[in-house]
């Protein structure tokens, strides 16, 4: 989806213009892969104005993903949260993707690099469906790529990192290419991991099975959301191993993700998921975005208010 540019982004200590936000090619971030990053999402609610989806949670994430990797973030998790905010307000954006990041700078060379300079920056711009509008009508087509995710002890699947993506590249490029709206990787093991940018829910004789943290995920903020919220709808939830053959067989399956809120799976390498019927998932789909339209109570604070 194409960047959409805005007057302002904030970066290390306040508001600049969108075409001054530049960087060095000699940024370490740039050279190693070394940032961490948070995509939030802005929404327009009828009954809190503009607010940011749990952005304390996201906030803590990226300073976990960041204290992995030694590296510095002059904020804390306020400040952070305040720095979305902000820029969020300064460019009048009623609803938006927050794209936050906390990496190493310019200084040294090398992947140790004693120098401690962290940089920050927050940007926000217009974003729509993720996965394109009519995924949230009629679902999506999906299958398994070849690639792999990262194994545990390789890199820390858990932490929110560019790098990591790398991965994620692989697989949603291969999907596409072979006329697929995403791919889903497969852990170290063979077992079900989660897709290029979303984690994954099966449904099965009316519960839901999702894999857990050990088969290299990440350990997503939409994702919790909706455990929590199958919870409060009565809605067994169970995090478990998943072998490839289970997808086949299952009832309903979607995505999750900041970017691809919750989506419908439709197939799965060209196979028909379940009779077409999805009542868990319309039902998790509803009480998500009833979050923003004021027809689910914010039980737990998840929205921030820009001001």
């Amino acid at each position: 989806m194409p960047i959409q540019p805005v007057k302002y982004i904030w970066m290390n200590g306040g508001l600049i213009e969108w075409e001054k936000a530049t960087m060095h090619v000699m940024t370490h971030a740039f050279l190693y892969g070394t940032s961490a990053f948070e995509g939030l999402r802005a929404y327009d609610t009828p009954h809190k104005g503009t607010c940011i989806f749990r952005n304390d949670a996201h906030a803590e994430r990226l300073l976990y993903s960041a204290g992995l990797y030694d590296i510095p973030v002059a904020l804390d998790r306020d400040g952070i949260m305040a720095a979305c905010r902000e820029v969020v307000r300064a460019n009048g954006l009623a609803s938006s993707y927050i794209r936050v990041n906390a990496y190493l700078g310019y200084g040294e060379l090398g992947p140790y690099s004693s120098f401690d300079k962290g940089e920050f920056n927050a940007i926000a711009f217009p974003f729509g469906a993720y996965l394109g509008e009519e995924a949230a009508r009629d679902g999506i087509d999906v299958c398994i790529s070849s690639w792999r995710r990262v194994a545990p002890g390789t890199i820390p699947a858990s932490a929110k990192m560019a790098g990591n993506y790398l991965s994620s590249r692989l697989i949603s490029r291969e999907a596409h290419k072979h006329g697929y709206k995403e791919g889903i990787g497969l852990a170290h093991d063979g077992t079900v991991s989660e897709g290029a940018g979303e984690n994954l829910f099966v449904v099965k004789d009316g519960k839901i099975v999702t894999p857990p943290l050990a088969a290299s995920i990440l350990n997503g903020i939409t994702r919790n959301t909706i455990i929590t919220f199958a919870g409060d709808l009565g809605i067994e939830v169970s995090e478990q191993t998943i072998p490839r053959e289970f997808l086949y067989g299952a009832d309903e399956m979607f995505f999750t993700g900041t970017a691809a809120e919750v989506t419908r799976i439709r197939s799965l390498d060209g196979k028909k998921i379940g009779n077409g019927k999805t009542p868990i998932t319309d039902a998790l789909r509803q009480k998500f975005f009833g979050l923003f339209n004021g027809e689910t109570e914010d039980e737990r604070g998840w929205l921030d208010p820009i001001g």
